[in-house]
């Protein structure tokens, strides 16, 4: 019994040790998931706030090492979209995590590492569209319905991403009918507000810029100077100033200095224009003019009426003009407050409204499917998911 209890018991031991081992590689292989799960969440959250991949990248791996990731044993790597899976083409963050474990006992065997990986992704998915996206991240009353408006949005919604808590107001006689109302601080209401949603959402993940990534036209020098024309052709102008009846040609307009301005019972029309407001520069639209503009429908500045430059840091636009006027394409102004004071909207209900700040006293109705017109949609506010 000596004999056979002095032979088997390496058999016993080893088995013991081999038990202990593998079960140390299994726990340390859930804890490797756990890593990959949080890093890819992280990661996702910054792409919904509209960071650019090296924040990504960088956001996914603090979560990572912040989880006890040791980046000397391991490797982090971060796509999106995804190379793998099923959520190749769509809007999601995939996290791979690699890791060599020690060896124990089986060290007696083999002095090769053992090589650990844990894979996750992250899908960020619209939970809603919008019409009207205020983007200032603290102001009060960012989003404002005022006065007498009466506002119908027809699938889509009215995005706050200030967190105040009056980010998103409704104030005086105004009415208004959204799919929801949803802000990143709170909602203020004087009238009960028609939506398709059950109450309004406060306290959501912010919406991103959905044109951060557009360029700025080229400005070219010196700028035109014009006096009293009755059409344009497009190019760089130090202003423009219309008092009389004029057409835009199809392209793109920059104001480069001045404003542009449409004087009282001016009537303005174009097609496939986007105008650039360089510097300084801000629309004023008379509420007597009557103005009819359209965006390119396809090419880098598809759907995008009116851009204003990033550097041109506080100030308004003012939107106005008769009943009969049209603007169809987005208006972003995304350091300005914009003034949308017309009761008008642009063909089928096409308007969209980008700005820093938002103030509606105007009535309007307005739809969101308006891709056959080159513009996309935008999204109001984003959720998160862990799907692989």
């Amino acid at each position: 019994m000596a004999i056979i209890f002095a032979l088997t018991l390496p058999v016993v031991v080893g088995g013991a040790g081999l038990g202990v081992e593998t079960s140390y590689w299994y726990y340390s292989s859930l804890k490797l998931q756990a890593v990959a799960d949080t890093a890819a969440y992280a990661g996702a959250l910054e792409k919904v706030s509209g960071s650019d991949n090296a924040t990504i990248i960088s956001a996914a791996t603090l979560s990572a090492t912040t989880n006890n990731f040791d980046t000397s044993t391991g490797t982090i790597e971060v796509f999106t979209p995804p190379t793998s899976g099923a959520y190749v083409a769509k809007k999601a963050v995939e996290v791979i995590v690699h890791q060599n474990l020690e060896r124990f006992f089986t060290s007696i065997f083999s002095q090769s590492a053992v090589g650990a990986r844990a894979r996750a992704v992250a899908l960020i998915t619209d939970a809603s569209k919008a019409c009207v996206l205020a983007l200032n991240p603290s102001a009060s009353k960012a989003a404002l319905f005022s006065g007498s408006a009466n506002v119908k949005l027809t699938g889509c919604s009215v995005m706050a991403d200030s967190i105040a808590s009056d980010a998103l107001k409704l104030q005086g006689s105004a009415t208004l009918q959204a799919d929801c109302l949803i802000s990143a601080g709170g909602v203020s209401l004087s009238n009960p507000v028609t939506m398709d949603c059950a109450n309004a959402m406060t306290q959501a993940l912010p919406a991103a810029d959905p044109f951060a990534d557009l360029a700025a036209p080229a400005i070219e020098k010196p700028c035109k100077n014009t006096n009293k024309p009755t059409s344009l052709q497009p190019g760089t102008y130090c202003d423009l100033s219309l008092s009389n009846d004029v057409t835009l040609s199809p392209g793109v307009y920059v104001i480069d200095g001045g404003d542009f301005k449409v004087n009282a019972n001016v009537h303005v029309s174009g097609d496939g224009v986007i105008i650039y407001l360089a510097g300084s520069s801000r629309v004023n639209i008379n509420g007597t003019a009557s103005v009819n503009l359209s965006a390119p429908t396809s090419g880098t500045y598809s759907g995008v009426l009116f851009y204003g430059d990033r550097t041109n840091l506080g100030g308004k636009n003012t939107f106005d003009g008769t009943a009969d006027s049209l603007l169809t394409g987005a208006l972003y102004f995304p350091k300005q407050e914009v003034d949308y004071l017309g009761n008008f909207s642009g063909k089928g209900g096409c308007t969209q409204v980008v700005a820093d700040m938002v103030q509606w006293s105007g009535s309007s109705s307005i739809n969101q499917d308006c891709t056959s017109l080159g513009m996309k949609d935008i999204p109001a506010t984003q959720s998160v998911q862990l799907v692989e």
